[in-house]
Formats: C-alpha cells, sequence, structure tokens
C-alpha cells in the first residue's frame, strides 16, 4: 500500500513554505529600513491558511520544454499587505526596525516550531511503516 504524503503530512508542508515566503519578505523589509518611500509589506499567515481548501490539490503549470522551471511563488500566490505605520516617516518609509525584528524573530520560532511538527510526522511514518 503506497503512502500519501498529502494526507499523511496534511497542511504542515504548505504552512513551512509560507514561513519561508513570509521570512524574505519580513527580511526585505528590514534591508529597506533606509530607503525612502519603501512600504513594508507582510503577509498574513492566518488568512492566507484559511483560505486554502485543504481538498484540492495545487494547480502546477505544466513543463512544455526541458529548459523551463517553475517559478518560485507559492503556489496558492498570497497577496502582500502594506502595514499602516504608528509613526509615519518623514521620507515615506513605512518600515517600522523594532516591529520587524519582533515579527521576524516570531515568525522564526514558529518556523522552528513548524519544522519539528513535520519532523515528528516523519517519525510516526517510519514507526508505522517498521510496525514498532
Amino acid at each position: 500500500m503506497a503512502i500519501n504524503f498529502d494526507n499523511a503530512l496534511g497542511i504542515h508542508p504548505l504552512a513551512l513554505k509560507l514561513r519561508e515566503q513570509r521570512t524574505d519578505i519580513l527580511a526585505g523589509n528590514l534591508a529597506n529600513a533606509d530607503t525612502p518611500n519603501y512600504k513594508a509589506q507582510d503577509l498574513d499567515f492566518q488568512t492566507v491558511l484559511k483560505g486554502l481548501d485543504r481538498s484540492s490539490a495545487p494547480i502546477k503549470p505544466a513543463l512544455t520544454q526541458a529548459n523551463h522551471q517553475l517559478p518560485a511563488v507559492a503556489p496558492f500566490g498570497p497577496e502582500l499587505k502594506y502595514r499602516i505605520p504608528s509613526q509615519p516617516s518623514l521620507d515615506g518609509n513605512t518600515v517600522e526596525t523594532e516591529r520587524e525584528h519582533l515579527r521576524f524573530a516570531e515568525n522564526a520560532v514558529q518556523y522552528q516550531a513548524s519544522l519539528q511538527f513535520l519532523g515528528s510526522k516523519f517519525i510516526g511514518l517510519k514507526t508505522a511503516i517498521k510496525g514498532e
């Protein structure tokens, strides 16, 4: 009997991809903290995750030639949202460095938790396969 990893692992691999994408977005915000008119962006993790239909498989584009590559964007294409700063800067930049660091650290902890949870799923599958 074949193992269906989509059913066995559930939404956790997708959540891990979302966390990775959010890490890139938050790092981009921090990198542009001094860029005039840069608008801080973020991804609403909960909204995107709730909006996913777990029963439907993500759409995968067909590769018609060997040199085609799949896009690096997540298959669900979450929309980025702009932040409204609590104290706007005079140069139009909306990055609040302290809050970005906080969000980045929080996302890193949640990413690590997702990795550990996914690891425990694999340990459970391994135990089931071995029959222990």
